[in-house]
């Protein structure tokens, strides 16, 4: 079973970008032991406009943004069970544009700021978010312990 479904929203379909996404979303799927639990995700890689309308629909939030995320499950739900059937564990949607655009701002390279937006979304899915700054430590924790074991710094 593979863990990952990609899609592409009126941008060019990208194998680098899809090996990224694949190889950032197996270290998360083994760090946090989802692998035997018949789930993967489901990428849309898109541009800056299609994330602003969805962004709009979805949140009310009528501008741009990065990545967002869409769990089916909430924060711990997914600790004791083992799905007979294949399931979607949450959708993402990534701006290529804003990863492009931010990879400059923070002087990382394109590769780096995929990956954490990969990241990112991926604990958002499993129920991690950074409202409270308890919530974000432990968020930004497991985020750079994925960086940091893929080698992925700058």
């Amino acid at each position: 079973m593979d863990i990952l479904e990609i899609n592409y929203l009126d941008v060019e379909e990208n194998e680098e970008d899809e090996k990224i996404i694949k190889k950032v979303l197996n270290k998360c799927f083994e760090e946090e032991i989802l692998k035997d639990k018949n789930l993967y995700v489901n990428v849309v890689l898109t541009d800056s406009k299609n994330i602003q309308v969805i962004n709009k629909e979805h949140r009310g939030i009528d501008s741009k943004t990065d990545v967002l995320s869409f769990p089916m499950y909430e924060k711990g739900e997914l600790d004791n069970i083992k799905l007979e059937k294949e399931d979607i564990l949450g959708d993402m949607v990534i701006s290529i544009e804003k990863v492009k655009e931010q990879a400059k701002e923070y002087d990382h390279s394109f590769e780096r700021e995929l990956a954490y937006m990969v990241v990112h979304s991926f604990y958002h899915l499993l129920g991690y978010d950074h409202i409270n700054e308890n919530e974000k430590k432990e968020m930004r924790q497991k985020e750079e312990n994925i960086l940091q074991k893929l080698n992925i710094n700058k």
